[in-house]
C-alpha cells in the first residue's frame, strides 16, 4: 500500500483522525484507549467507547506513570506512550491476521455491528476479527478477503446509503441482476444467500456497489443470451475447454451479460480484471483481444484453458484459481468463500 494513499484515507475515514460511532453514540478513539490502558495494567472499565469515570482515571493514572500532564488528553505524547498500542491511526497500513494495535482496535470496535463480540475487541487481528471483517466486506460488495487494505478503508468512509430491492414474484437472482446490470453471484454473495436458493416475493435483497437499472435507450444493444451462448460454445472448443463448464462460469459470474462491471472492475461476461484480461493477451496469446463481448469470452475461456493445465485438469482446483488465484490456491489451500463459489458453479454445470 501506498504510504500517501493510506494517510489520505486514514483522515477521511476519522477526520481529524478520530470519529464518533455513530450506530452505538460510542467513539472507537476511546475504545482504542481502553484497549491500550488494559494492555498496560490499568482498569478504564468496560470497552464501551466512552469516557466514563473509570476510563478517565485510568488514563490520568497512566499519564502520571509516564511522566506526562495528567489531563486526560489523547494527544499524540499519550499515545506514544502507549507503544505499539498506540499506533498507527486507522488507515496507515494495511491489516491482516495477527497485527496488533491502535488502528486494530479501532477497526474492531466498528465492527461489532458485523457481530464482533465485544470481548473480542482486543486490539488484536484474529479469527474472530477477520470472519466480522469479511462481513462488513460483503456487505459492501468488496471481495471478501478478511484484510483491510484501501478499498475496505474507502468503504468505512463512505458511509453510503446501501441501495436495496424487494423481491416481486417470478423474479430470481438472474433477472433481478440483469435489472441492475450486476453480477449474480455479486448479488447473492452481498446478501450473505446461495445463488441456487429460493428468493420469495417481498424478500428484501441488498444491491451491490454499482448497480443501476439498465436503460432501454442504450447506444448499443447487448448481444442476446444466444448470441453470448454461442460465442461460449465456439471459444470452448477452440480451446478444448467443457462447453457446459464454460457456461455454468460464465452464468454464475454475469448470467450472461456483457455490460457488469462489478464493484473491484471486473468486466463482462466472465468478470475478468483487467489484469487478468491483459495476462491473457500478453502471456497467453502474445496479442491484443478486442475489448468486445466475444473478446471478454475469447480471454476468458483461454485464462480458465490455463488454469485447467496448471491444476492438471482438476477442474474443482481450476475454478479455485479462477476465483481465489492459482498462486494462492496453491500456497494456501481453498478459501471457505472459494469452496462455495467452486460448488455452485459445479451445481450449475449442465443446466444453462
Amino acid at each position: 500500500m501506498r504510504r500517501s494513499a493510506a494517510a489520505a484515507i486514514a483522515l477521511s475515514v476519522f477526520g481529524c483522525g478520530f470519529a464518533a460511532d455513530d450506530a452505538a453514540s460510542a467513539n472507537p478513539r476511546i475504545a482504542a484507549v481502553q484497549i491500550a490502558l488494559r494492555a498496560h495494567g490499568f482498569d478504564p472499565g468496560a470497552v464501551d467507547g466512552r469516557s466514563g469515570p473509570l476510563t478517565r482515571g485510568a488514563l490520568s493514572a497512566f499519564q502520571r506513570k509516564r511522566g506526562l500532564e495528567p489531563d486526560g488528553r489523547i494527544d499524540r505524547r499519550t499515545r506514544r506512550a502507549f507503544g505499539t498500542r498506540g499506533r498507527p491511526l486507522l488507515g496507515q497500513r494495511e491489516l491482516s491476521r495477527g497485527s496488533v494495535g491502535w488502528d486494530v482496535a479501532v477497526l474492531e470496535f466498528r465492527l461489532r455491528r458485523y457481530g464482533l463480540r465485544l470481548g473480542a475487541v482486543d486490539g488484536r487481528f484474529g479469527s474472530q476479527t477477520a470472519a466480522a471483517l469479511r462481513r462488513f466486506q460483503r456487505r459492501r460488495a468488496l471481495e471478501p478477503d478478511g484484510i483491510a487494505g484501501v478499498n475496505t478503508y474507502r468503504a468505512l468512509a463512505q458511509r453510503t446509503p446501501i441501495q436495496e430491492h424487494t423481491v416481486r414474484a417470478g423474479e430470481s437472482f438472474y433477472s433481478i441482476a440483469e435489472h441492475y446490470t450486476v453480477s449474480p453471484w455479486q448479488l447473492a454473495r452481498r446478501n450473505g444467500l446461495s445463488l441456487m436458493r429460493v428468493i420469495h416475493p417481498g424478500q428484501t435483497l441488498v444491491l451491490p456497489a454499482g448497480a443501476r437499472v439498465r436503460s432501454p435507450q442504450a447506444l448499443a444493444p447487448a448481444p442476446s443470451r444466444v448470441v453470448v451462448r454461442a460465442a461460449l460454445d465456439r471459444w470452448a472448443r477452440v480451446y478444448g475447454v467443457d462447453p457446459e463448464l464454460v457456461r455454468a462460469l460464465a452464468w454464475m459470474e454475469s448470467g450472461f451479460q456483457h455490460d457488469v462491471v462489478s464493484s473491484v472492475g471486473a468486466l463482462g461476461v466472465m468478470q475478468l480484471l483487467p489484469e487478468s484480461w491483459e495476462f491473457v493477451d500478453t502471456v497467453l496469446l502474445g496479442f491484443p483481444t478486442p475489448r468486445t463481448y466475444d473478446g471478454n469470452i475469447r480471454a476468458g475461456v483461454r485464462l480458465l484453458r490455463w488454469l485447467l493445465d496448471e491444476f492438471h485438469g482438476d477442474v474443482r482446483l481450476a475454478l479455485a484459481g479462477w476465483f481465489q488465484g492459482a498462486r494462492a490456491v496453491r500456497e494456501r489451500g481453498l478459501f471457505d468463500e472459494t469452496k462455495v463459489f467452486v460448488r455452485v458453479v459445479r451445481m450449475l454445470h449442465g443446466t444453462v
